[in-house]
């Protein structure tokens, strides 16, 4: 046959499959709802299985926001992948997608918190996961700006929710809520500078097993002025440059060998109260909570600092600097709770270090808990709008 004629034939079967297929609908393909099912109660929207898929925190909606300066939110998830601070095992760099791991299965069923009767997944509050602020492991100093910039710009940002109505800010404005997976603990020196930038000195409460406040020549030796800024002596800039409030900051969990006693000494000189790890033994987790409210009040702007080694090795192996002796998660996730009603402007979550950890991921979903507890809190806070006390006129859109 020849080629023309070959041709010929099969214009003529797809013609006529052409008027045949003209008196029919075309064939629609899968339903949508095969892959995006609306939760029964409260529930929201899931796509593939919890077990498939790009990772985000909690598998909640990812934005670029660093590159768009458009999108707005309430509640903003953001990795900080540093770890040249640390003084033991290095490793943090790879907290941030991590956590997001061990976050996949918290809204598996809805996302609804028993305890906190409430679903930060499906609330008032637009959340978002902004991925990771581009951070080099060749220079502290530089990767420290990168950090501090980098947060200031998703922190001074127009919220999704109340935008207009005047907030606890400096500039009387109301402004999101960041949660920064670190990364090591150094990490929270350039955060709460982005902080002081927006809301001027804060109180803050400190989950760890080490104080974190150490003189650079006790921790370190502080060979250069970058060395003398590490995941030991963070706390001691931030008193000194003045980013804390006044005698309104706690720690929690401290079990740490020291120095000696003027290690106390000198941690009180930076606005800091110490409740041991060890108290929970005689006071148990309210006694603990009550102490922490006490310090910190429920009014003025508080910053959140939680090292994952707060937890005892059992729970929590993954790890920079591990202590033996600590909370377990389930204890820790109850002091927690217990902060309701606290105004929590930001929070950080450090030093976990997935290469540590067990096949079974333990840390990394004890870190994701955690945080889903602490983004719960936000959410039943309601937007820092409604956390300011003076008059102010209100602001333009």
């Amino acid at each position: 046959m020849k080629v023309s004629n070959v041709v010929m034939c099969f214009s003529a079967i797809v013609a006529a499959h052409s008027d045949h297929d003209s008196d029919q609908e075309p064939l629609a393909g899968p339903h949508q709802g095969l892959w995006y099912n609306t939760l029964p109660g409260d529930g929201g929207t899931q796509a593939d299985s919890v077990f498939s898929g790009i990772s985000t925190f909690g598998r909640i909606q990812y934005h670029p926001c660093l590159s768009s300066h458009h999108v707005r939110y309430d509640i903003a998830f953001i990795g900080a992948p540093f770890d040249t601070g640390t003084s033991y095992r290095p490793g943090a760099r790879f907290g941030p997608s991590g956590i997001r791991q061990g976050s996949r299965r918290l809204n598996l069923y809805g996302g609804y918190n028993v305890p906190l009767g409430a679903n930060p997944f499906n609330s008032w509050a637009k959340v978002l996961d902004c991925g990771d602020i581009p951070v080099t492991s060749y220079d502290n100093a530089y990767a420290l700006q990168q950090i501090e910039e980098g947060h200031n710009l998703l922190l001074s940002r127009a919220p999704y929710t109340d935008a207009s109505i005047p907030g606890p800010s400096k500039k009387g404005r109301t402004l999101p809520r960041l949660i920064t997976l670190g990364g090591d603990h150094t990490i929270t020196l350039p955060l709460l500078r982005s902080i002081n930038r927006e809301y001027g000195p804060v109180s803050v409460i400190h989950f760890d097993s080490h104080l974190d406040t150490w003189k650079p020549k006790v921790f370190g030796g502080s060979p250069s002025q970058q060395a003398s800024i590490n995941h030991g002596t963070y706390f001691f800039h931030a008193a000194q440059e003045g980013l804390l409030a006044n005698d309104s900051n706690i720690h929690a969990g401290i079990r740490t060998t020291l120095s000696g006693p003027s290690d106390y000494e000198n941690d009180g000189y930076c606005g800091f109260e110490i409740v041991e790890a060890r108290e929970i033994d005689k006071i148990g987790t309210d006694g603990i909570i009550k102490k922490i409210r006490d310090r910190v009040g429920t009014e003025k702007p508080v910053y959140l600092s939680i090292d994952i080694d707060t937890l005892d090795p059992a729970f929590a192996p993954a790890t920079g600097t591990p202590e033996t002796g600590g909370w377990s998660t389930r204890e820790l996730r109850t002091i927690i709770r217990g902060l309701e009603g606290v105004n929590l402007i930001a929070t950080d979550i450090v030093e976990v270090a997935p290469a540590y950890d067990t096949n079974a991921e333990l840390t990394t979903m004890a870190a994701a808990d955690v945080l889903y507890e602490v983004m719960t809190l936000m959410v039943k806070k309601g937007p820092l709008s409604g956390t300011r006390k003076e008059e102010v006129p209100e602001l333009k859109a």
